[in-house]
């Protein structure tokens, strides 16, 4: 795993101009439309950086729906796991998965399952398309040559410099090398009255009882009750006075927590086992490694089943692609999750079976859902609901050591797209602002998307995005073997639309990203 201290940047190529596709919500042929770029490599804080701006990555493609042009705006959606209470519903998914794994009962009725994402042909088609499309020529040693000599360049003149500053911002070389090597293109509760038959009946009052032995009841109820606190406040003085620091008694009706129902104990001779491992998305990692062919097979028998994709469409080529290809690094930090940052499988096995698989990515603030795949011979347990939850649970755990961990992303939040909107019943959520990027309780959002598709949920009319690209001149470009300010790169450019696509990647990044990653230019 690379250190927090000796990370190198991150490395992207943007896709000029804009392009309408067909659109995997609503199926409008040419109303989808996005901003995106490959990213070669990409650390941590960036990618948490830009999915805070509205972006989100499929593989290694990183894009951002063109929000007021595109048919189905996608706001980027985040639950508050520290103040989450399941719903009535929620528990009902977990109390089924509990009976089948203590007594393998299973429930009948409706599925109540969603996937966490769809498809990767439903959710970013015209994103693939416009990959193919492009055909973007780069050779991907020559690039990784390139960066090598500019890095062992810069790193001559440093050595020269006595600032400690600039040597502090050395790249390492071989870091990047490994990174570009891809093969990628650079291119309220109810009350039930009880019916009452015949004149005066009542099935709620004993039905042979007369007036007279209830009122004795009530007064012998009533003495017991005074006699038993005559005697604890005799043992109270025959006692020290308790201490007012004393912790109240706890409640036996207090409500379960998220953790108390996943984890409840189960009796010895349970039906079944259930085991949630976490495995890093590395072909290096011997755990990944070994269990690579079984995770794939129930790729694809879920996207046959539940998404009627043709074999060919759901080949081990799309699989690493989509599931097992990220731009981002392992990275770990003293205050970091024992786990690291990065990309990872949550693997659910069930008697030594994977059933099902979360894709998730773990960021300085965040675990961000990317993608969850299922055996559709356990649909009835609800497994895209109960994943969630056990990832909600899982950013709970997580923050106990890393603070600042504290948030659930759920990729985006469809108002215009029923099957899209159940990620809006994991609350308390908040939606991103399109055009502020700040975060507003989804609450306070629902009634401007009832009336549009596209909304600034900001309210401050004198509101604007602070993380702006406020100085493009700043910008970081990598272009001819040399890292240079986009300042001294425009010197060089006589074309009139570079400008213009260098400006817009600066608008949509913001200022912070612009200056850390790295833009390719070819």
């Amino acid at each position: 795993m690379a250190s927090w201290a000796r990370l190198s940047p991150s490395i992207v190529e943007y896709f000029e101009g804009e392009d309408f596709y067909r659109c995997g919500y609503c199926k409008n042929e040419s109303g989808s439309r996005s901003n995106g770029m490959w990213a070669h490599s990409m650390t941590a804080q960036d990618y948490q950086d830009l999915i805070d701006r509205g972006w989100r990555r499929s593989g290694k493609y990183v894009y951002k729906p063109v929000m007021n042009q595109t048919c189905c705006p996608q706001y980027t959606i985040r639950c508050r796991p520290l103040q989450f209470q399941p719903s009535k519903s929620h528990k009902k998914v977990l109390k089924k998965m509990l009976k089948f794994l203590a007594k393998g009962e299973i429930s009948k009725g409706n599925c109540e399952d969603e996937p966490m994402e769809p498809t990767t042909e439903d959710a970013v088609a015209g994103d693939f398309a416009l990959i193919n499309k492009l055909d973007i020529q780069c050779d991907l040693t020559t690039l990784s040559d390139d960066l090598r000599e500019s890095l062992e360049s810069e790193e001559k003149q440093k050595r020269k410099s006595s600032k400690r500053e600039e040597s502090s911002e050395l790249i390492q070389s071989q870091d990047i090398e490994e990174k570009l090597g891809s093969g990628e293109p650079s291119r309220s509760v109810k009350v039930h009255t009880v019916p009452k038959p015949g004149k005066g009946a009542d099935l709620s009052k004993p039905p042979c009882r007369k007036a007279k032995e209830i009122r004795k009841e009530r007064k012998r109820l009533k003495l017991m009750q005074q006699n038993r606190a005559g005697e604890l406040e005799g043992l109270q003085a025959q006692c020290e006075p308790p201490s007012s620091s004393s912790p109240p008694k706890a409640k036996s009706n207090q409500p379960k927590s998220l953790e108390d129902l996943i984890f409840e104990s189960l009796p010895e001779n349970a039906s079944h086992k259930l085991e949630v491992r976490l495995v890093p998305v590395s072909f290096e990692d011997p755990e990944f490694k070994s269990s690579f062919s079984q995770s794939f097979s129930l790729y694809v028998k879920y996207q046959m089943a539940i998404h009627q994709d043709p074999p060919d469409e759901c080949g081990k080529t799309e699989f690493t692609r989509f599931l097992c290809s990220s731009p981002l690094e392992a990275e770990t930090s003293p205050n970091g999750p024992d786990c690291g940052y990065g990309s990872f499988h949550q693997q659910y096995w069930l008697d030594g079976k994977i059933i099902a698989v979360g894709v998730i990515d773990i960021l300085p603030y965040c675990v961000s859902s990317v993608y969850l795949y299922y055996d559709p011979d356990y649909s009835f347990l609800s497994l895209g609901v109960y994943s969630a939850l056990r990832e909600i649970a899982f950013t709970r755990q997580l923050h106990e050591k890393t603070s600042q961990l504290s948030y659930y992303y759920m990729g985006f939040y469809i108002h215009s797209c029923p099957k899209m909107k159940y990620k809006g019943q994991y609350r308390p959520s908040d939606l991103l602002c399109p055009e502020t990027y700040v975060w507003v309780p989804i609450e306070q959002c629902l009634p401007s998307l009832d009336n549009s598709k596209y909304c600034r949920f900001n309210q401050d009319p004198e509101a604007v995005d602070e993380g702006r690209s406020k100085e493009p001149d700043r910008l970081q470009v990598f272009y001819k073997k040399a890292i240079m300010p986009y300042g001294v790169y425009k010197k060089q450019q006589k074309d009139p639309r570079e400008e213009a696509t260098v400006l817009q990647y600066a608008s949509l990044v913001g200022q912070a990203c612009s200056e850390r990653m790295l833009l390719f230019r070819n």
